[in-house]
């Protein structure tokens, strides 16, 4: 009889499991792992090992510090990779603080609330400070720029309807005390309603191609999809597992700025394609022109508004004229530039934290049209745009405004967008390589109603496959526009710049289908390059011309910059499958967009013999530390740039004051021989 030549502690069938284990790791090993990565369900199976693995081989190459991100994010056979990104990697971590919650002066106690469309004085406060007598001063609009009062105020009525969304309330009572404060709420609007009930008859009558929901979109300045893990957990929890929210993982900006970010999605147009809109230029005209998605919604029937902090860096009004009428049905812009001028202690409204009276807002425009279709746009900066740390003071308030408009229904009828316009732009965070991949991936989501999920099975799948595409802020445009009129599923075709999310987006997307500049291009595959190189040199001194170029008509004001230090090189290859992406979208244009395709891909032509170098470099006087993309002919050896290819990431301060007024678009360019 044969004898086993097994350890007598081991037993045949564990034996026989072991060798099965071993077995099916060997079928795994030589499996192509884009086989793996099934996506026909739109579902990534991630495993251990493939997350250990793009773990370690990001930090393989970048090390603590980040100096170059090489790994992707999945080996599939994607052509837009994006890179493995850890929220917690130490160099980004470093510079991660704590911060808690508001604290508002609870001295500074409203004495009046409004509810269901009235003013009334609060019992608290009588109750404290005996019989109080109020007056009430509507805050007016003049322009995009100022606001008046009325010189003679009106006697406050307790319970009293409101005549306008934003008013002034001074009050004193028998006690001797005083209160005066800026209010913002939703009056009701005869010439609004009048059109929401006429739509709203039509709608009767007449089939409807539109999805029939309506639209929140709630933004914040700054916020990397990874800064938004790291800052606001609460909020994200309850969004991706209670509303069970989708995140784009692949959303890539096309730009520099929340400019470059928000007008691909309100207009499908980037600035530069659209009138002349900036001060100190020739033609320049407000944007009330701009073909506004908004408009699209109002036409349909919606109500709309649109609602930004920090009224001194508006988006449409630092740099550019703003609006001459107001752009939305409600607009919070005259309520801000009230605000700043109130004695009020830093982040609050009385005793009440700005950010919570800006949700709080768009809760008032929930309940006051809780029966019409709802386009809503906020934009809030105040807390984020300097640095995201602060972030977390609104952590919970977001949270707690998100669980009550789902308690009370409004997100039943409603497409909820949490989003932003771009991660930081500057900062000790976006001075390292994994701030710099940050900048150019926001954070973007969308949840739907339960019903509609269930209704739009095609839908769903489409947005879960395209969860790791490449997407686009022209993309959230196309998309927006399927909520009118929605075209059915299917796969869409990427020779169009914008693409919308309800359709499946082909795999092979590139940077190139989606008009996409290699300076922001999140995909590019870069090597790392010594800064001591004479290509990177080349590269930083033509990036230095263009930005002398751009202040040479202001030298008087403006001082020649001189590179003082090298801080990275990295170089993209041009291949052969580039090419062929490059004349296959040509081809596109050149049948459709004759007039512009020259204009439209200056700068993106990425072609076997054509190299990219991005250069950062620090500049004096003033410390200026600045990315570029440079373009580098190997046959002919010549370099060339852009301003559109240049980024300033760290700070200005105060630097370019002598030309920021006339000329705002010249600030990160401009340090003044004469600084005060």
């Amino acid at each position: 009889m044969m004898r086993s030549c097994l350890p007598r502690y081991i037993p045949r069938r564990w034996f026989v499991l072991l060798l099965i284990s071993s077995m099916l790791l060997l079928l795994y090993r030589l499996i192509p792992s884009n086989v793996l990565h099934h996506e026909g369900s739109g579902t990534y199976v991630h495993t251990l090992q493939d997350k250990a693995r793009n773990f370690w081989e990001f930090h393989k190459t970048t090390g603590s510090t980040g100096h170059n991100a090489q790994s992707p994010i999945h080996k599939t056979s994607h052509k837009c990779i994006h890179r493995v990104l850890n929220p917690s990697d130490p160099s980004v971590m470093e510079y991660h603080m704590k911060v808690g919650p508001i604290k508002c002066p609870s001295d500074r106690e409203d004495w009046v609330y409004i509810t269901k469309g009235s003013i009334h004085i609060s019992p608290r406060a009588q109750k404290r400070h005996g019989k109080i007598n109020c007056t009430y001063k509507p805050i007016v609009r003049d322009g995009d720029f100022a606001v008046r009062r009325d010189p003679v105020p009106g006697v406050m009525q307790d319970g009293q309807p409101l005549q306008t969304d934003f008013f002034s309330i001074s009050c004193k009572s028998e006690s001797g005390k005083s209160y005066a404060n800026v209010h913002s709420a939703v009056a009701r609007n005869k010439a609004v309603q009048g059109r929401l009930d006429r739509h709203a008859a039509e709608r009767k009558k007449t089939s409807s191609q539109g999805l029939g929901l309506s639209i929140f979109m709630l933004g914040f300045d700054s916020m990397s999809r990874m800064s938004w893990l790291r800052n606001v957990p609460q909020t994200r929890d309850y969004f991706v597992h209670t509303l069970e929210g989708v995140e784009l993982e692949g959303y890539n900006i096309v730009g520099d700025g929340t400019p470059a970010a928000l007008l691909p999605i309100l207009t499908g147009k980037m600035e530069e394609e659209l009138p002349e809109a900036r001060k100190g230029f020739p033609g320049v005209t407000t944007v009330d022109g701009h073909p506004w998605v908004w408009n699209d919604f109002s036409r349909h029937g919606y109500v709309t508004a649109w609602a930004e902090d920090m009224p001194r860096g508006g988006t449409f009004q630092y740099r550019m004229l703003g609006f001459k009428e107001p752009p939305t049905d409600h607009y919070m812009r005259p309520f801000y530039l009230a605000a700043e001028k109130e004695n009020n202690k830093k982040l609050c409204l009385g005793s009440t934290p700005r950010h919570v009276n800006f949700m709080r807002w768009f809760r008032n425009l929930f309940d006051t049209y809780r029966n019409y279709p709802k386009f809503f746009f906020g934009f809030h900066a105040e807390l984020s745009h300097e640095g995201n740390n602060d972030m977390q003071a609104q952590d919970e308030d977001v949270k707690s405004f998100l669980q009550g408009l789902e308690e009370s229904g409004h997100l039943n009828s409603t497409l909820l967008i949490l989003m932003s316009d771009h991660g930081a732009r500057f900062g000790h965070i976006r001075a390292t390589a994994q701030g710099k991949l940050e900048e150019r991936m926001p954070y973007f989501s969308f949840r739907f109603p339960p019903w509609f999920r269930r209704l739009h099975p095609d839908i769903m799948r489409s947005l879960e496959t395209n969860v790791h595409r490449l997407t686009t802020p022209f993309d959230v445009h196309e998309t927006f526009l399927e909520v009118l009129n929605y075209t059915g599923s299917g796969q869409t075709d990427i020779r169009h710049r914008g693409v919308s999310i309800f359709k499946q987006i082909p795999k092979d997307r590139t940077c190139v289908d989606a008009e996409v500049t290699p300076h922001w291009c999140a995909c590019l595959d870069w090597e790392t390059v010594s800064q001591s190189a004479s290509l990177v040199l080349d590269a930083a001194r033509t990036a230095l011309t263009t930005i002398n170029e751009l202040t040479q008509k202001q030298r008087e004001k403006c001082a020649e910059l001189t590179v003082s230090n090298i801080t990275r090189g990295n170089r993209y290859v041009c291949t052969d499958e580039d090419s062929r992406a490059q004349d296959k979208i040509l081809k596109y244009w050149n049948q459709y967009n004759k007039n512009d395709v020259d204009d439209r891909f200056d700068g993106m032509s990425c072609r076997k013999g054509i190299s990219y170098f991005q250069v950062a470099f620090i500049t004096q006087p003033g410390g200026g530390h600045f990315e570029a993309i440079c373009y580098h002919d190997v046959t002919s050896g010549t370099f060339r740039t852009n301003s559109k290819e240049l980024s300033r990431i760290n700070m200005y301060g105060s630097q370019p004051a002598c030309i920021q007024r006339a000329l705002p678009h010249l600030r990160p360019y401009c340090y003044c021989k004469e600084q005060t």
